[in-house]
């Protein structure tokens, strides 16, 4: 089982042991999902942890806000130290990082008027999120539900209450014997997985869905996404139907806790030669590279924790 605690959660400016970061039953994110959150990753390099992209992590989390009218009650820069500052004081070297932003307790009426702004920064150890996946290759399926479309929810927004949709995919596929679960857009398009983006090859150019599939546009897709146009391949937002999955070489998960996680079979159908591809392995590599800074082009992206 995972181990989640740590030392310390970060909660309204102040370090709080872990067994005291507590909120009220009253919360008016408990009832009704008004919060919105990040997941980061921070990694053991030769020269100290260090945070992956974590200014773009914080720009989607005032974004996110924004969206809901949320005023976040700190700087980017005050929440840029406070993600820093839990990881130094659980003593982390790789660990997973979340930023919470949630409304607090002051108001049950759907519109919280009068509900605080809280934020709160946990950080715990985390492994692999599809687990062995991660170099066998996820087993996956198509779920039945589907994601909203953009006029019902901001998708583009990370927010807890969008989550709903991807636990009962994810519900769905973990009891039909799958890794995880690919869902359509309201049109009938491959949107993305419960928790992560998802990368088509095809005859040496990778494809991804487009913004207007419902994806969430996530910071590890865009990092495959600039990763691979510097390798050389050609990388194309389009449109993808199901029939194209699968007829793919290989498919690829993207995503904070998944990095990049290959695909080897969707709905019993393999993909490919039922083996994580060359391609897949490729970026694969190069990620880890990168965010353990073992890459000097790519050391912008990481903020050192000392």
């Amino acid at each position: 089982m995972m181990e989640l605690r740590s030392k310390y959660v970060w909660m309204d400016g102040e370090l709080v042991p872990w067994e005291n970061a507590k909120v009220h039953i009253m919360v008016h994110a408990l009832h009704y999902g008004s919060a919105v959150f990040e997941g980061i990753r921070c990694y053991k390099t030769e020269n100290g942890p260090a945070i992956f992209r974590l200014k773009e992590h914080i720009d989607r989390l005032f974004f996110s806000a924004g969206v809901y009218k949320m005023e976040i009650p700190y700087t980017k820069e005050e929440i840029m130290r406070a993600c820093i500052e839990v990881v130094r004081a659980n003593e982390f070297e790789d660990c997973y990082i979340r930023p919470l932003v949630y409304k607090g307790f002051g108001s049950m009426d759907v519109y919280p008027k009068d509900a605080p702004v809280n934020v709160a920064i946990m950080a715990w150890r985390w492994g692999a999120y599809l687990g062995k996946a991660l170099e066998e290759g996820a087993r996956v399926i198509t779920s039945s539900w589907v994601k909203p479309a953009p006029n019902m929810l901001p998708m583009m927004a990370k927010v807890s209450g969008h989550y709903t949709n991807s636990y009962l995919a994810k519900m769905e596929a973990v009891e039909r014997g799958a890794n995880e679960a690919i869902l359509l857009d309201h049109r009938g398009f491959v949107s993305e997985g419960s928790g992560e983006n998802i990368f088509v090859v095809k005859d040496g150019k990778i494809y991804t869905p487009p913004v207007h599939a419902s994806i969430l546009v996530g910071v590890t897709r865009d990092t495959v996404m600039t990763l691979a146009r510097d390798m050389g391949y050609e990388v194309v937002e389009k449109d993808i139907t199901k029939t194209e999955l699968y007829g793919a070489d290989e498919v690829f998960f993207t995503g904070t806790a998944a990095e990049v996680t290959p695909v080897v079979e969707i709905d019993g159908r393999k993909i490919g030669d039922g083996k994580p591809g060359l391609v897949t392995r490729a970026l694969q590599r190069k990620f880890f590279d990168v965010v353990r800074g073992r890459d000097e082009r790519y050391l912008h992206w990481l903020t050192f924790v000392y």
